[in-house]
């Protein structure tokens, strides 16, 4: 059984650990420096009200993470929750905790207008999963540029 709780800022190591392997896995398709993803983890567990984490753990043991984000969507006309990341243990896939998650995200969040996630075209168990849940991909590219 999967519970879920709040990122604490005593979850550093573990968290890190699980981040470094997370952005160099097929789910993420460009490097990211460490100081941001450090910068990211203090955020979340911090006082920066858009991003929070969450510890996936079976009894004790933690078996992954999840950051979440929020904002408002126009084409929708509400708030929406964006999954920015989720990360599972290798040993730990494949036992439904996928699935677990989102079903206490969905209930957590019910008040929101769209969930909404990324994922790599590579990262072919998660699309699947994701489809399974009812996501449907954009049709449209999204552009960035950083300052």
């Amino acid at each position: 059984m999967l519970t879920i709780r709040e990122m604490k800022a005593s979850d550093r190591e573990e968290v890190l650990a699980m981040v470094r392997d997370f952005y160099t896995s097929a789910a993420v398709d460009h490097n990211v420096p460490m100081d941001i993803l450090i910068s990211t983890f203090m955020d979340a567990v911090g006082e920066e009200p858009s991003v929070w984490g969450m510890m996936l753990c079976e009894g004790e043991t933690v078996v992954g993470y999840s950051y979440l984000t929020t904002c408002y969507a126009c084409e929708v006309g509400g708030r929406i929750i964006i999954l920015e990341e989720l990360y599972m243990k290798d040993e730990y896939r494949g036992k439904g905790y996928g699935q677990q998650f989102f079903d206490w995200m969905f209930q957590t969040y019910s008040n929101v207008k769209r969930f909404r996630l990324e994922v790599t075209k590579a990262n072919e168990g998660a699309i699947a999963l994701y489809e399974r849940l009812g996501f449907e991909p954009l049709a449209y590219n999204q552009m960035i540029k950083d300052i």
